[in-house]
C-alpha cells in the first residue's frame, strides 16, 4: 500500500490518502470505541464502497486528508483533516482519529494533530482552526489543551449517546500561538 511522507514527525507523518485506506478506514469507524467520540460515525452505515466513493472524491479535489501512518512500522493507523476550510477567512475545521487502539495513549494523536496544524498554518496559511470534542473524550480535550487549543464554547447537550445528553466543547487556535515543528524548522534550514 503506498504512503508518502508529506510532513514527518518523530512517531508518525501525515500521508495523503490512499484507494487501499477504505478497508482500514472502514473497519475504524464500525468499532464503537473508535466512532462514538468522533460524532455521527457512531450511528451511520460505514461500508467500505461509501469509505472507497469518499477517498476517490477527496482525492479528486486535493482536499487536506490525510492517512496517520506510524513511522516505525509503516502502518496506517489513523486519519486526520481539515473542513470547512475557508480561504477568505482563513480558518477551517480539523477533525483525527487513531483508529489502532493499541496506538492510543502513545502521543501519536497529539504529533499527528500538531503535524495537521503545521500543515493548516505554515502550508495553506490560515490563521484560525477549529476543534469540536464531546465533555466525555478527557484524553483528547487534554491533548488539545497541551498543544495550545483554547476552550471558546460549547454546544449544550447537542449528542445523545445511551440515553444521557453530551456537550461539545469547541476549542480553536491561532497560528500566532502555534509553534511549528516541520516546516518553518524546513524554512530557516533553507535560507
Amino acid at each position: 500500500m503506498p504512503h508518502y511522507r508529506k510532513l514527518v514527525g518523530k512517531l508518525c507523518y501525515l500521508s495523503p490518502v490512499a484507494p487501499e485506506d477504505a478497508e482500514l478506514w472502514t473497519g475504524w469507524l464500525n468499532d464503537l470505541d473508535v466512532a462514538v467520540p468522533l460524532g455521527s460515525e457512531a450511528f451511520d452505515v460505514i461500508a467500505p464502497p461509501s469509505q472507497s466513493a469518499w477517498i476517490e472524491s477527496i482525492s479528486a479535489r486535493s482536499e487536506p486528508v490525510f492517512t496517520i501512518v506510524d513511522l516505525g512500522t509503516d502502518q496506517p493507523i489513523g486519519r486526520c483533516l481539515l473542513f470547512a476550510v475557508n480561504a477568505t477567512d482563513r480558518c477551517a475545521e480539523a477533525g483525527i482519529v487513531i483508529g489502532e487502539k493499541d496506538r492510543w495513549g502513545k502521543g501519536i494523536g497529539t504529533e499527528a494533530m500538531a503535524l495537521l496544524l503545521d500543515y493548516a498554518f505554515n502550508l495553506l496559511n490560515l490563521d484560525s482552526v477549529m476543534i469540536g470534542v464531546f465533555d466525555f473524550n478527557e484524553r483528547a480535550l487534554a491533548a488539545y489543551r497541551r498543544l495550545g487549543f483554547r476552550e471558546i464554547g460549547s454546544r449544550r447537550a447537542c449528542r445523545i449517546i445511551g440515553g444521557q445528553a453530551h456537550d461539545l466543547i469547541l476549542l480553536d487556535l491561532l497560528a500566532s500561538e502555534f509553534e511549528s515543528p516541520v516546516v518553518r524548522p524546513l524554512m530557516r534550514r533553507q535560507s
